[in-house]
């Protein structure tokens, strides 16, 4: 090459859901999510949070792919959010070394970012845990990364085994952050009221005394199951 190639690329003007769309995804759990996306959406289970929220986080998705054993395009996901973005970064599943600490998610928390989440690890467990910015992880190390790059922010990453584009609408809770593609949202939100409806159904029968679901029921008298002495 006749210049040296960037070692960070940013992109800033990617597409954000409304401000209506969002607020429609509050205090949904990101299981209904789930569920109302035909059963997948969620990362990788072992993405766990340092400590479990009290209540889901919605927050939209902006990415930085760093690479292992390096944070430099955090930098740049960090510089370009907006209140209410939530970080995800990317390290390719390395686990070597943190690719962030307490100081930088204290920025984060600074700007308005509402959570963050990696497939790599992340140190300073206790400066984290005051800083309160929610942090979903694969772990704790001490080990620190490299700020040499190349990497991205604003571009998409898969993490988790999910893609994930700036932009995307993220739901984190207990079970887990669940990435809502942009495009599919207000799909999602009409299949949603039917996850809700069924839940709260199931949820009274279950209270009034439910043992076995209707559907088990009606299976055992179809015929098709065959009950061996």
């Amino acid at each position: 090459m006749i210049h040296d190639a960037p070692i960070l690329r940013v992109r800033r003007g990617f597409p954000r859901p409304t401000p209506e769309i969002l607020a429609k995804f509050a205090g949904i759990p990101a299981g209904f999510v789930v569920d109302a996306m035909g059963g997948s959406g969620c990362m990788d289970y072992r993405i766990k949070p340092l400590t479990p929220p009290d209540a889901p986080i919605l927050g939209v998705a902006i990415t930085c792919h760093a690479g292992p054993s390096d944070n430099l395009a955090l930098f740049g996901a960090l510089e370009a959010a907006k209140p209410g973005d939530f970080i995800i970064a990317c390290t390719e599943g390395f686990l070597g070394a943190a690719i962030t600490g307490d100081l930088v998610l204290g920025m984060a928390r600074n700007r308005g970012v509402v959570g963050f989440a990696t497939d790599g690890v992340v140190r300073d467990i206790v400066g984290l845990l005051n800083v309160g910015l929610p942090c979903y992880s694969m772990g704790v190390t001490a080990n620190s990364p490299a700020r040499n790059g190349p990497g991205t922010a604003g571009l998409p990453v898969i993490v988790g085994g999910v893609r994930v584009c700036s932009g995307d609408i993220i739901i984190a809770d207990r079970d887990g952050v669940v990435v809502v593609p942009l495009e599919q949202a207000e799909a999602v939100l009409v299949a949603l009221e039917a996850v809700k409806a069924a839940e709260a159904s199931m949820e009274a029968k279950v209270k009034g005394g439910l043992q076995v679901p209707d559907h088990y029921r009606a299976l055992l008298a179809s015929g098709r199951v065959e009950e061996l002495p």
